[in-house]
């Protein structure tokens, strides 16, 4: 009898906007790297298949599948993407009988059955002590943990090249990909979790990259501190960064502190853009999410940044803001709104509709420096996001006494 993992997108995907609005959840960076990925790497048998929202399919990158032919008399195991790996209710997904139904209050969170038989299993489904990424703000409070459970029994060693000068702590506890450069004078410190730098990664001086944290190809780490994150690839990052998502091909090259935040593809945030992810008061943060405010329960939460937003010189985030897909924020040394909707031209006083055809052209601008293109399935991912937040821009412009349409320059 063969086994194949089927991992798959539920309803709820609005709940983890603005991080799931353009990106598949199975595709989220989490841990060490997506929660496809972690998947893949714990259940142990091969991914026979990923579901998503058919709009967001097209642009996905493809997974490796497993080629087998699967018959009546083989295995699926389903899996809701937004799940987390834990031994308890993963030993009780395999020890169950062949067709069980696996839930987490009021959402499916995996199944096991035989193949061709996913329309048939009904019923209420087992109680089971999975937990979920239910919304953006579990992604940062359990990111260093899943970290930390990732990297665990990882061997260190260096692949790459690292500086007489450099300083490596707990190095048993630290990999340096091939072709990477620890340049003179960084640190890189595991003495409080391990550190794993990609392949094709540089560190500049003065970088301090404090563990557990991973940084995946082809990113450059230009300066300052960075702690407790997931790094994805082709970013280019500097200053202060905490306990951070990173999708990847994001951009931070200057000083400015961005703290317990997801950050989309494509972001540019420019110099001395910030992040506030503690109140004054020190009290728990309040942050949008599913549509509405919500108090989050903590008292540390910073942005949530959807993909291609561009940030000026000295752009302000408040805590547990929400910043949508494509949006342009100059208006340096005031505070963004606590919610910026898709697409938004934000100067610091009003809120106007940025214009399709020239975000998609800056994209288009932006992608080349990595030597991306912008494929059609992703302009069209694009134009319908843009129509699909049409209200919501029209709603916040009309509160701050915006017009309808952007008629100004990026900051």
């Amino acid at each position: 009898m063969k086994r194949g993992l089927l991992v798959f997108e539920d309803g709820h995907w609005p709940r983890l906007s603005p991080l799931a609005d353009l990106t598949p959840v199975p595709y989220l960076r989490f841990g060490v790297s997506t929660l496809l990925g972690r998947w893949c790497e714990v259940a142990g048998v091969p991914l026979w298949a990923v579901e998503m929202r058919r709009e967001v399919a097209a642009a996905a990158s493809e997974p490796e599948l497993d080629p087998a032919d699967y018959g009546p008399g083989d295995e699926i195991l389903a899996i809701n993407a937004a799940a987390l790996p834990s031994p308890g209710w993963l030993a009780q997904a395999f020890e169950a009988p062949g067709r069980s139904l696996f839930r987490c209050g009021d959402r499916v969170v995996g199944a096991r059955l035989p193949f061709r038989e996913a329309q048939q299993l009904a019923g209420a489904g087992a109680a089971c002590d999975a937990r979920l990424l239910a919304l953006g703000l579990d992604a940062v409070s359990r990111n260093a943990a899943a970290l930390m459970q990732d990297l665990l029994g990882e061997e260190g060693g260096v692949d790459g090249s690292v500086h007489p000068s450099a300083v490596l702590l707990n190095p048993e506890r630290i990999s340096v990909g091939e072709d990477s450069v620890v340049d003179a004078l960084a640190v890189l410190d595991a003495r409080e979790g391990p550190v794993l730098i990609g392949p094709g990664v540089y560190v500049a001086p003065h970088t301090v990259v404090v563990g557990p944290c991973v940084v995946e190809g082809g990113t450059e780490l230009l300066g300052g501190v960075i702690a407790r994150s997931s790094i994805g690839p082709e970013c280019r990052i500097a200053g202060e960064v905490e306990e951070c998502i990173w999708q990847g091909y994001a951009n931070k090259r200057h000083h400015g502190f961005v703290g317990h935040s997801v950050i989309g593809e494509w972001v540019n945030l420019g110099a001395l853009t910030t992040t506030s992810d503690l109140k004054n008061n020190y009290g728990p943060v309040r942050v949008w999410a599913d549509g509405a405010e919500r108090d989050s329960g903590s008292t540390k939460v910073g942005s949530f940044i959807g993909a291609h937003v561009k940030t000026g010189t000295g752009t302000l985030l408040p805590t547990g803001c929400s910043i949508g897909v494509g949006s342009n924020l100059f208006g340096g040394g005031r505070f963004a709104p606590k919610r910026v909707p898709a697409f938004a031209w934000w100067d610091g006083e009003r809120a106007v509709e940025h214009r399709l055809e020239a975000f998609l052209e800056t994209a288009r601008r932006a992608m080349r420096r990595r030597d991306v293109e912008l494929t059609e399935a992703h302009a069209c991912l694009l134009s319908a996001a843009f129509a699909g937040s049409a209200a919501e821009r029209v709603a916040l412009a009309g509160r701050a006494g915006g017009g309808a349409a952007g008629r100004g320059r990026a900051g």
